[in-house]
């Protein structure tokens, strides 16, 4: 299966939603923007916890694990669209920044899952 750069990334968010629903979380917000920060997936698990996900897909592990190129920067980014979710929701429960990694393979993609992945 062949993607193009953006094809890839849209394939594989809508795996990793499709990956967390099946865990039971139900899907808020694709692609949630505060400003130049941006949130990949915004899930909820009932009204306990609030789920911010980032998704990392790649062609192939040939440069690393996809896990391994979320930024400091970034992290500091997610954090701010974050907050500012939470306020918009005036969410009371717990929060978790998790990373879904995917790498494409012949039949589908590999789904790793890290779960508190960053604070």
């Amino acid at each position: 299966m062949a993607y193009a750069s953006h094809e890839l990334g849209q394939a594989g968010e809508a795996a990793a939603a499709d990956y967390l629903g099946g865990l039971g979380f139900e899907l808020l917000a694709r692609s949630y923007r505060h400003g130049r920060a941006e949130v990949d997936l915004v899930m909820r698990q009932g009204q306990e916890l609030l789920l911010f996900v980032e998704v990392k897909t790649r062609s192939s592990a040939q440069f690393g694990p996809p896990e391994t190129f979320v930024s400091a920067r970034k992290k500091e980014l997610f954090r701010l669209a974050a907050t500012q979710l939470q306020e918009e929701l005036d969410w009371r429960g717990d929060i978790r920044f998790d990373i879904v990694a995917l790498t494409l393979l012949g039949s589908g993609f590999r789904i790793e899952h890290f779960e508190d992945a960053f604070f």
